[in-house]
């Protein structure tokens, strides 16, 4: 017979898992062991938790942390979960449905990401917006750029924390080259098409001067999309659009000046606001939504589930976690901030 660790040797760590989940459940029946929390699965529903305050009237914390996509994450046995998009809208389904949420918190953390994706979160808000009257009250956390400030426009009020980077209003467009390369190495690519433009944007050829004006015309309509609901939105604060559509990104106070944001300050301060237009008292509920349960839970967590917001590898070996690791196409997106967010 074989030793046990030549055994455990050829065993996928999965399946180890498994193994040691199901000894664990023979063996301390009806115990648990301390800091052993197995992951949440993506079919456990959204519970309401308190965060703090107290009474019958609430405020709805919504996060959103990280690139904006609607790609699904993954934890560490490889499991499909919902992804940013879909537990942004399950959770605004609940706290629209709630007629004890009085207002909505939005707080923001996000360099951006894909346009669609952007889109259709700023939509989901307006339509809370409008189905509810409630107020909503956006909180810009370390970087709220281009999309992630692209979602926020629909708040009645923005707030920048003191050292929030933001802005980032335009347009970028990721393609990558390997011409060069093929080149080098002495390979080649035959290419049919129907169309003279059928294969625009193909990484194996340099685009024609006809193309790079197709191109900017598209990036020219997103573009003008985003400025004009920035002038939309912010018309009262008579934002700078000079600058803004520079693109560039603003530092908090450079924010306040150029109409992006009404009010710096911290997330108590945001929470305060949305209870002063929702007409609450001070100590009134903060409440938020996860699948799972968090002892000493505080409105910092960012958490919607213990999988988390990325794919919860318990070690990360990539040697290109440091670069953004885009797939060609159209983003909201503030290239730096976004490190390994967009990562797969």
């Amino acid at each position: 017979m074989k030793p046990f660790s030549a055994v455990i040797g050829k065993t996928p760590a999965l399946l180890i898992t498994f193994l040691i989940a199901g000894i664990l459940s023979m063996v301390l029946p009806g115990c648990s062991l301390p800091g052993l929390k197995l992951p949440a699965d993506a079919t456990d529903p959204l519970q309401e938790f308190v965060l703090e305050g107290s009474g019958p009237h609430k405020i709805a914390l919504i996060s959103v942390n990280g690139a904006i996509t609607d790609r699904p994450t993954k934890d560490f046995m490889s499991r499909n979960h919902p992804g940013m998009l879909d537990e942004f809208v399950a959770q605004l389904a609940l706290a629209k449905k709630d007629p004890s949420i009085k207002a909505l918190v939005l707080k923001v953390n996000s360099p951006g990401g894909t346009i669609t994706a952007s889109d259709i979160m700023y939509k989901e808000l307006m339509d809370f917006k409008q189905q509810t009257g409630k107020p909503v009250v956006a909180a810009l956390m370390d970087v709220a750029a281009s999309g992630g400030y692209y979602i926020s426009l629909p708040a009645d009020h923005i707030l920048a924390h003191p050292t929030t980077l933001t802005g980032s209003v335009g347009v970028i467009f990721v393609t990558p080259r390997v011409s060069g390369l093929m080149d080098k190495l002495g390979l080649d690519l035959k290419v049919r098409k129907s169309g003279k433009h059928k294969d625009m944007g193909s990484p194996f050829r340099d685009t024609t001067a006809e193309e790079d004006a197709l191109f900017d015309t598209i990036i020219d309509d997103m573009a003008g999309r985003f400025a004009g609901l920035v002038e939309e939105h912010r018309a009262d604060q008579k934002p700078d659009m000079e600058k803004i559509r520079t693109a560039r990104i603003f530092t908090a106070d450079d924010a306040l000046s150029a109409g992006l944001v009404d009010q710096i300050g911290y997330l108590e301060d945001a929470l305060a606001h949305a209870k002063k237009m929702a007409g609450l008292p001070d100590n009134a509920a903060v409440v938020t939504y996860r699948r799972t349960y968090y002892p000493n839970d505080t409105i910092y967590n960012t958490l919607v589930t213990q999988y988390g917001a990325h794919s919860g590898a318990l070690v990360n070996i990539d040697l290109l976690e440091s670069i953004p690791a885009l797939k060609p196409g159209f983003y909201y997106l503030w290239w730096p901030g976004a490190g390994n967010s967009l990562q797969p």
